[in-house]
């Protein structure tokens, strides 16, 4: 790493960035306590907020307990046993991912129209999110040396007792950090729990700002949720710091595969159902809304969408790279206490469910940037505080891949500490840092909340298109909508599945 004193050049925008990613705060801040602290406080232990929490926290409970089952198991049956057709259910297990979670939430309402409520919602939020903990541990497993579990056989323990007590030991950090993945996205999702009608936080906070009889309420409940959320990213940092690192050099040794024998048909059994409910249910739906819509829907209005859509989230993507390049090579090549400080920063937002930024962007937008409210720059500058972390994340480990010393080769060769770092970092990181851009635009093409309230007039995406017609049950009408957004999001997961485990 090098150690030189990090570049004005770079610290100035960086420390900029991080205070944008502090707009937030300062908007639940000021309105929450506009009305004094006294009634902060009586907000909150009123009982239809402890009766919110307590829906809310069931629900997290639920889901993050069924993602951890689902993902944990079907990560033992992926690395440990021979089950068929592997390389195609790690493909298969991780397209529940690239759908948003208000779509599926429509199509099983549209299917089953009892299931809206407690178990719609949490069957919708641990179909979208098991994959987290699926990915993490499969991640985990595969590095895991096999001689701890080999020495525990050779003691006279059972294929239970191992898998239990050694193998899912070892990866027990990536598990918790799967898990706690999971219980801060479904505390931070929308789209579900408004589709299944289901009380929670975050749709409570939208009905409280969209009804503009109690904005101040809507402030309280945020930073209640503000702080449930980053306690959890916290937990989350504290659990991957934990991660065991492995001792010895080279490749860990593949773990030798179980046999599933007799148990193969009952082992397909579960990808097959988790699938079923998944994937095969919200298609079936899929294809009656996109039949029933016929000729009926309008092309016009279709590509206008798609295109407002791409341009909107190239555009954020671009800023968000553009905003997370000095912050990133900090933290990559110059790391102190000054750019922790910074980088921790910057993730507050990371913490912040997107309908809290929605709501900050709105009222910074009519006292502060009325010129540009309800236009796209304001639009473009909420998505890249809400995904600036992601970006940074991208950028700083792009950057650390790069070999430092071909840097400094560059520089003992007469070059500029900047030509040198154009010359042989930027080139080395360029393709992650494209994939970071990727992976922003594509969660900017699903995101709900904030387009929602912040999408400029006339203008609308495929994400407000179909919640439009979705919310008053015009389904023929939303299929092509869902089509276009289902499409532009399975290829890059598909790929992201096929990655997450090795061929043999």
């Amino acid at each position: 790493m090098i150690r030189s004193r990090p570049p004005i050049l770079l610290v100035v925008p960086a420390a900029l960035v991080a205070a944008a990613t502090l707009i937030p705060l300062v908007y639940l801040a000021d309105r929450a306590l506009s009305r004094g602290l006294s009634a902060v406080i009586a907000e909150v232990l009123q009982p239809r907020t402890v009766a919110l929490v307590g829906r809310s926290l069931a629900l997290v409970s639920t889901v993050t307990a069924a993602c951890v089952v689902l993902g944990v198991t079907m990560a033992v049956l992926l690395t440990r046993t021979d089950i068929a057709w592997r390389r195609l259910w790690a493909v298969a297990l991780t397209l529940p991912l690239a759908m948003p979670s208000y779509l599926l939430a429509y199509l099983w309402v549209s299917a089953v129209p009892s299931i809206a409520g407690f178990w719609g919602a949490s069957l919708v939020l641990t179909l979208v999110s098991y994959p987290l903990v699926l990915l993490t541990t499969t991640a985990a497993l595969a590095r895991v040396d096999p001689a701890q579990e080999e020495v525990a056989r050779s003691l006279g323990r059972g294929g239970w007792s191992v898998l239990f007590a050694v193998t899912l030991r070892q990866a027990r950090a990536a598990i918790a950090a799967g898990a706690l993945l999971v219980a801060l996205y479904v505390l931070s999702d929308f789209g579900a729990v408004a589709a299944m009608r289901y009380e929670a936080f975050t749709w409570v906070i939208y009905g409280a700002y969209r009804s503009g009889f109690n904005p101040s309420r809507a402030a309280v409940l945020s930073l209640v949720l503000l702080v449930f959320a980053v306690a959890l990213v916290v937990a989350e940092h504290a659990v991957r710091g934990r991660a065991a690192a492995r001792v010895g050099s080279g490749a860990p040794r593949p773990a030798p595969r179980n046999r599933l024998g007799p148990w193969q048909a009952a082992a397909l059994l579960l990808p097959v159902v988790v699938l079923a409910a998944a994937v095969v249910v919200p298609a079936v739906t899929l294809l009656d809304w996109l039949t029933a819509a016929g000729p009926r829907w309008l092309p016009g209005q279709w590509l206008a969408a798609l295109g407002s859509t791409l341009w909107l989230s190239a555009a954020a993507a671009l800023v968000s790279i553009a905003a997370a390049l000095p912050l990133g090579v900090l933290a990559a090549r110059h790391r102190d206490r000054a750019t922790r400080a910074l980088e921790s920063i910057s993730y507050v937002a990371h913490g912040l469910p997107a309908i809290v930024i929605a709501i900050s962007m709105v009222s910074l937008g009519v006292l502060a940037a009325r010129p540009i409210y309800q236009r796209e720059p304001l639009l473009i500058l909420a998505y890249a505080v809400l995904f600036v972390p992601l970006a940074i994340g991208s950028v700083r480990a792009a950057v650390e891949a790069a070999p430092v010393r071909l840097e400094e080769v560059a520089r003992s060769l007469g070059r500029p500490p900047a030509r040198a770092f154009a010359a042989v970092t930027a080139r080395v990181a360029l393709p992650g840092i494209a994939a970071g851009g990727a992976m922003v635009l594509l969660t900017c093409m699903k995101e709900l909340p904030v387009t929602l309230l912040l999408h400029p007039t006339g203008t609308d995406t495929l994400a407000t298109r179909l919640w439009g017609y979705s919310s008053v049950s015009d389904y023929a009408a939303a299929a092509p909508y869902a089509a276009a957004l289902l499409l532009f999001a399975a290829i890059p997961t598909a790929v992201l599945g096929a990655a997450s485990v090795a061929d043999d």
